[in-house]
């Protein structure tokens, strides 16, 4: 469970939303600080990218679509995995996605 202004979020066993409707940034804000994961400009902008992409397809998008958004946006150098563990060191689908408010990625914790 997730306490947040004064709601209680239901997470399941590893700490991912139950529902991704009750997702909002200060939701976020407390997965990311469960995380120990501080949420930069960088790390907002792949959250987003997230959250949009879930809500125009209702699927999470696998880390490799993530890069090629970043590299159409930023070049070669932002397109890599080594920059989103930097932000998400235990991996995209680990945190990235659950900041981002997803149920557990299943296909995502196996994109390596």
């Amino acid at each position: 469970m997730l306490n947040v202004n004064g709601e209680t979020i239901a997470l399941d066993r590893e700490g991912y939303l139950l529902d991704p409707a009750q997702w909002d940034e200060a939701v976020a804000h407390a997965l990311a600080e469960k995380e120990n994961i501080e949420m930069t400009d960088e790390a907002w902008e792949v959250v987003t990218f997230v959250r949009e992409y879930y809500e125009e397809r209702q699927s999470v998008p696998e880390h490799r679509l993530l890069l090629r958004e970043l590299r159409s946006r930023h070049g070669k150098e932002k397109a890599t995995r080594k920059y989103v563990y930097k932000m998400f060191p235990y991996g995209y689908g680990q945190q990235a996605c659950k900041i981002a408010g997803m149920r557990v990625p299943l296909k995502l914790l196996l994109d390596l």
